[in-house]
Order: structure tokens, then C-alpha cells, then sequence
């Protein structure tokens, strides 16, 4: 039984009308947290009540009752230094539970129900609901929580074996979360750099796109280009069109079309002529032999000739470029 002196500083406390009154409005919910903190404290004599200031995550202050004591969840594990604040709105909010941070011990890394600044989470506060819900409930499902995860850094094995047959729906939420925990722990360093690979792929992408982007622009420019090109030929070939049928004649040779200022330019332009056609001969020799449908002997005689004639061609459209009355540059 709680002693009557922690019951009337409960009741001194929630029922102060003065300056010094909790943050409880409703009469009703008093009467509610008065029984409940009752009922823990006979469950739990190790818990004492008390008041102080809490502050919110917003920054608000509010006067609330806790309960302090602590836990011990095993004969071969630190105690626990608990604070279970009962929230404004209680019971229809959950109680706000930290680990003290006052503990000669150091939080243990990377807990699945507790974090740096000591707060408790776990699948029975997330899922309050009153009446179904108690603080001496809640205490016990900590201790079955703390049972299997030590939030308190120790030498020694904290983890405890249950038999799945014998824990109840919400421990066994527990366990599965503190399984997926630190499976997720196991699994993070490599999911960091995945997700690092990915950002630097993501950033070369984007460089590459912005390339992609660039050629594109250009190839656009290009087509604009050459559609102005095309059409300046096709202008270009209806003027020769319209020039031609003008000046329709029997044109005898293409070379015909072609008209020269003297007998001395009519040698010159025969003279390229001919150099160019025995160039596309030498050439045409040399696929044949490549292909092997001329012999050797046959091919060497005749680029020697072909040879000689186009020296012959070249020397003279030299001698006819340097006279003073033909100087092409």
C-alpha cells in the first residue's frame, strides 16, 4: 500500500488552487491521475511523486506530476533511473518516460527504444489508450522491454531469451521492432553508400545532360544551317535552270558549256583536265591491282606512263600559270 503521506502530497499537489497549482484544468482528470499514481505507487513502491517544471519540445513550460525511482529489470543489470511525467492532457495523452540522464552509467549507442536525451519510445506508449492503458502496465512493459535491450552502457550480456509462445502481442512488437533496429543498424553503412554512389551518378547525369543538351542546340543550329544552304542551292539551281533554257543549245560535250577567254586558257583548262583524269586512272590501277585483276608487270607499266604524261600535263599548266599574260593564284 502507498503510505498516506506520497497519497496526500498527490492530492495536496494536484487540488492547490493557488499561484503554485499543476497544469491539470479538469476536475475529473485529476481524480484519474490521483488513482492512477495511487495504483503505480502500490505496484511500484520504488516510484516517488513529485512536481516540476516541463518544458516542451515548442518551448512551452507547463507544471506537471512525475514519478522517479529506479527500475531494476535483472539481478545482473544497473538500475534504470526512470521519470514518468504525466502529461497535461492525461490520459487522454500518454505519459512523457525518460531515462535519467543523471545515471553514473552512459546510455548504450544506437538504442531502439531510447534516445540521446533519454526519451522512451515503445509500441505501448505509441499506441496509448485510455482506459485500456495504465502507468503500472506501462512500467511492466518497460521492464520486459529493458529486459531484452539495457538502455544503460554495462560489462556484462543484457539480452534475456523469451519463449515466443509466452510473451504477449505488445512485447512481441517490441522484440520485432528491436530485431528490424538493428538489422537496419547492420544494413546502414551500406545503404549510406549506395546512396552516396547514386548522388555522385545523379550529379554526372546532370553534367551529361546538360552536354546531350548542348549538342542537341547545336545539331539544331547545324539543320538550320544547312536547310538555309539547301535552299540557297535550290535558288541557286533554278537561276542555272532558267539560264540553260534561255540559252537553250545543242551542247556537243559538257566542256562546251564551259566558255574560256583565249586559245591559251582553252590549253590550260585541257591540260587540269587531263592531269585529273590520269589521277582517277592511277587510282582506278591501283584498286585493280589491290583486287587482283591485273597483274603487277601490267600495273608498274603503266603508272610509269600515265606517270610521264601527267608530269607532262603538270609542267605545262606550271609554264602557262607563271607567264606574266596567265597568272592564276
Amino acid at each position: 500500500m502507498a503510505t498516506s503521506s506520497p497519497i496526500k502530497f498527490i492530492e495536496d499537489a494536484l487540488f492547490c488552487t493557488n499561484q503554485f497549482g499543476l497544469s491539470y484544468a479538469d476536475p475529473d482528470q485529476k481524480w484519474i491521475i490521483r488513482d492512477h499514481l495511487i495504483s503505480l505507487l502500490q505496484d511500484f513502491p520504488f516510484l516517488k511523486p513529485s512536481v516540476d517544471i516541463f518544458t516542451h519540445n515548442n518551448g512551452s513550460e507547463v507544471k506537471l506530476l512525475n514519478a522517479t525511482g529506479d527500475v531494476r529489470v535483472s539481478e545482473n543489470t544497473p538500475l534504470i533511473p526512470l521519470i514518468i511525467w504525466l502529461h497535461e492532457f492525461y490520459p487522454q495523452m500518454p505519459p512523457i518516460v525518460y531515462v535519467s540522464t543523471n545515471s553514473v552509467n552512459l546510455f548504450s549507442l544506437n538504442h531502439p527504444f531510447v534516445d540521446s536525451s533519454g526519451a522512451i519510445t515503445s509500441s505501448y506508449l505509441e499506441n496509448w489508450q485510455f482506459p485500456r492503458c495504465s502507468l503500472s502496465d506501462l512500467v511492466r512493459n518497460l521492464i520486459k522491454l529493458f529486459s531484452h535491450n539495457h538502455p544503460l552502457h554495462y560489462s556484462g550480456n543484457s539480452s534475456s531469451s523469451s519463449n515466443p509462445s509466452l510473451v504477449s502481442k505488445m512485447e512481441a512488437t517490441d522484440l520485432l521492432v528491436c530485431s528490424l533496429y538493428y538489422d537496419m543498424l547492420a544494413i546502414r553503412p551500406k545503404i549510406d553508400l549506395e546512396i552516396e554512389f547514386f548522388s555522385a551518378l545523379q550529379v554526372e547525369m546532370i553534367n551529361r545532360f546538360d552536354v546531350a543538351d548542348s549538342i542537341l542546340i547545336g545539331l539544331e543550329h547545324e539543320r538550320d544551317n544547312l536547310k538555309r544552304g539547301i535552299e540557297q542551292i535550290s535558288d541557286e539551281s533554278d537561276k542555272l535552270l532558267n539560264w540553260l533554257k534561255v540559252h537553250d543549245k545543242n551542247w556537243d560535250y559538257v566542256e562546251d558549256a564551259f566558255e574560256v577567254e583565249d586559245k591559251k586558257s582553252e590549253i590550260l583548262l585541257d591540260c587540269k583536265a587531263a592531269d585529273y583524269a590520269t589521277e582517277d586512272l592511277m587510282y582506278a590501277l591501283d584498286k585493280a591491282v589491290e583486287n587482283g585483276a591485273i597483274s603487277f608487270d601490267f600495273y608498274i607499266k603503266q603508272v610509269r606512263l600515265l606517270a610521264r604524261e601527267q608530269f607532262l600535263h603538270r609542267a605545262r599548266v606550271l609554264k602557262l600559270e607563271r607567264s606574266k599574260e596567265y597568272r592564276i593564284s
